[in-house]
């Protein structure tokens, strides 16, 4: 048993708060766009919203499960408490709130597909097999390194554009696509601090993330990648394209805010250290979400 930490602290380090800003920056993106273009509709934005953060509670809830089950989560790891390894929650109490969680998706979900259509089914249905299967069946997802790409996928295009298209009903041009890069990206640099802090862990578990399968070298090269791409690139592209000073406030002050995390991938091994940059990581995604979405409303 985790000395030190309660039920509760538990329960709440099993949610993950710390990646809850992956549900809610492609939201806000995908409404500030919306905006823009003359077509919000606030109770679409807030199912969304609550939609998107109870798929990723749901899927947190499943990846604490699954990992403990797959040996994945050890005495040895270096991360934050884990629910069912801790010894704090029955295992089968977390599969549970998992299940329980994605029932609640239906909730936002049944308006979503009233106001959105039937593609919403399909899209939503391939949102929590995907948070299923991120870690559980013969095949995960975060055992292959296939998950990298399918976070910037559901938390990228999918997240945002699927926000945008269901307040205006219909796509205009191509900046919700191009847009859906800046909280993507960032999204993928979330699990890649997990997978470079516990990548020994996991070649123990087989669990072969990227950082496992090319090393940590890799792994800290797609951080910066993923970073530097969502505070510059982006916002950059819509400066040019929008002739809008405010857009380059976002890298300006994200890519001062990004540096103490950079710095802390490429020159620590520590697991603290890096548990500190998984939260700094989330912050620097929040806040991208708030600067660039007010790019779209000044």
């Amino acid at each position: 048993m985790a000395d030190g930490f309660t039920h509760a602290d538990a329960w709440i380090e099993a949610a993950r708060p710390k990646t809850l800003a992956a549900a809610v920056s492609p939201v806000c993106v995908g409404t500030a766009i919306a905006f823009s273009d003359g077509g919000i509709h606030l109770p679409a934005a807030m199912c969304a919203l609550l939609g998107a953060v109870l798929i990723q509670i749901a899927t947190n809830f499943a990846n604490d499960y699954f990992d403990y089950l797959k040996g994945a989560d050890t005495a040895e790891r270096k991360g934050p408490l884990r629910a069912a390894q801790s010894g704090l929650v029955k295992p089968v109490h977390v599969l549970r709130a998992s299940m329980v969680t994605f029932l609640l998706v239906f909730l936002p979900g049944t308006y979503i597909v009233w106001r959105g259509g039937w593609p919403f089914i399909a899209i939503g249905l391939l949102s929590i097999a995907s948070g299923i299967l991120y870690t559980a069946g013969p095949y995960p997802l975060g055992y292959t390194g296939l998950a990298d790409l399918f976070v910037l996928v559901f938390f990228g295009p999918v997240a945002v554009v699927g926000t945008y298209y269901l307040q205006t009903l219909e796509l205009r041009g191509a900046a919700p696509f191009v847009a859906s890069l800046g909280p993507g990206l960032p999204s993928v640099a979330l699990p890649t601090v997990n997978n470079l802090r516990d990548a020994h862990e996991d070649r123990k578990a087989n669990k072969k993330t990227l950082a496992v399968r090319f090393g940590p070298g890799f792994a800290r090269a797609e951080y910066l990648f993923c970073v530097i791409g969502a505070c510059v690139a982006v916002p950059v592209y819509f400066y040019v394209r929008e002739n809008n000073l405010w857009f380059m406030v976002t890298p300006a002050a994200l890519v001062f805010l990004a540096a103490p995390a950079i710095r802390t991938v490429f020159t620590q091994r520590d697991g603290l250290a890096l548990n500190r940059t998984l939260a700094q990581t989330g912050g620097l995604l929040l806040l991208f979400s708030i600067l660039f979405s007010l790019g779209w409303l000044v």
